[in-house]
């Protein structure tokens, strides 16, 4: 069995240590910059090609009580970065013979009530299902039981004349509901619940020691997580759902599981190409989604691939910069729509047009200390953080 992926030390001599310092330097710059007076609750990881170029955690797992301080082995809800993995979860099913992006969700569960949706639909929010997270509490259900996965599924097979479900693949929509469903094929698949499938193809081989799908028994050790004014959230009705969100992961473990995919050890190239595919061109603009993961085209040319993630108090980022081999992840627990600014740390690494004039969305901008290494210009960042939520549910 493989140990797991080795991470680099910012002392290692992997990537030369005077633009190690550089990159060092600009990094801790900006993060004074925005999380300054303790205002991060929570981690940021910055690493290129493996090797950690900032890290840095802060406050406490218990923020309103303040104890508990948050370190390397924190483990956070990743919200809906989650279905990364469960996106690459189902890539590895394909890429081993037991399922095929293109086969109709029927086959693995044949009680569905449409046979135009595909498990590729799933994946890129082409489906037409509309969010769980909304029409099951309009449509009756009590909230003092808990919603399960198979709940989701049955609901959707006994209310389907209710629910406003749009044909298949004719628009993206952004929808939990598809990869709850998916978690549901991943066990019909692979034979083993998605908490167990999830273990032994990621977290186990990939030395992921902290990394844990929650379930009832994890409620004693699962990070609670708080209002910005320090109420702590209530566990609630759809808490136990997984596969759109309810990963619980370090900031180093998710850098391995990225490390991985930039390695091909994970998933082979041919199939994760089809994951770094944009699938929805039926509106001209920048953003798009391939299979798990958020993209921006950018008019240079460039491709920047990320999720972000908000539930309840929740709120993570998740940058995968192919090009360059690096990874930016940002976590916290207090919810803090600030984790979603670590985007514009992409201009210190490549042309990725987080910092300007004028952004794609027309928002003003201020100067800033930050720069690319190497770079003598000055450049700018935005005057707000932009959470990048394309419906304003929790998700």
């Amino acid at each position: 069995m493989n140990s797991g992926i080795a991470l680099s030390s910012p002392d290692s001599t992997t990537i030369r240590n005077s633009e190690l310092n550089r990159y060092a330097s600009a990094i801790k710059i900006f993060a004074d910059s925005v999380f300054k007076n303790g205002r991060l609750n929570g981690a940021l990881l910055v690493a290129k090609e493996g090797q950690i170029l900032y890290e840095q955690y802060g406050g406490f797992a218990d923020y309103k009580a303040r104890r508990d301080s948050i370190n390397a082995n924190s483990s956070f809800h990743l919200a809906s970065v989650s279905k990364t993995i469960t996106a690459m979860a189902v890539l590895k099913l394909w890429q081993d013979g037991k399922l095929s992006i293109d086969d109709t969700i029927t086959r693995f569960l044949p009680q569905f009530p449409r046979k135009d949706i595909t498990i590729k639909t799933l994946l890129n929010h082409r489906s037409g299902l509309p969010n769980y997270v909304h029409y099951m509490d309009r449509l009756g259900w009590d909230r003092k039981k808990r919603v399960s996965n198979q709940d989701v599924l049955d609901f959707i097979v006994s209310r389907h004349k209710e629910i406003d479900i749009g044909p298949a693949d004719r628009r993206f929509s952004y929808s939990n509901t598809n990869y709850a469903l998916l978690a549901l094929i991943i066990e019909k698949a692979s034979g083993v619940s998605y908490a167990d499938y999830l273990k032994q193809a990621f977290f186990v081989p990939l030395g992921m020691n902290h990394s844990y799908v929650f379930q009832p028994s994890d409620s004693s050790r699962a990070m609670p997580s708080f209002f910005h004014n320090g109420r702590q959230y209530a566990f609630d009705f759809l808490d136990l759902v997984y596969g759109d969100k309810n990963i619980y992961c370090t900031a180093q473990d998710l850098l391995k599981f990225d490390v991985a995919l930039s390695s091909g050890l994970l998933i082979n190239p041919r199939f994760l190409e089809a994951a770094f595919t944009p699938y929805s061109f039926e509106k001209p603009g920048t953003h798009n989604y391939g299979l798990g993961w958020r993209m921006l085209l950018l008019k240079n040319g460039k491709k920047l691939v990320y999720h972000n993630g908000w539930w309840h108090g929740n709120r993570t980022a998740f940058y995968h910069l192919a090009d360059e081999k690096v990874t930016i992840i940002a976590l916290c627990n207090n919810d803090s729509k600030m984790v979603y600014s670590v985007r514009k740390l992409a201009d210190l690494f490549g042309d990725y047009l987080q910092t300007g004039d004028k952004d794609e969305d027309g928002e003003s901008v201020v100067q800033s200390t930050t720069k690319r290494p190497g770079k003598h210009k000055s450049s700018l960042t935005r005057s707000k953080a932009n959470n990048d939520q394309s419906i304003a549910a929790k998700k």
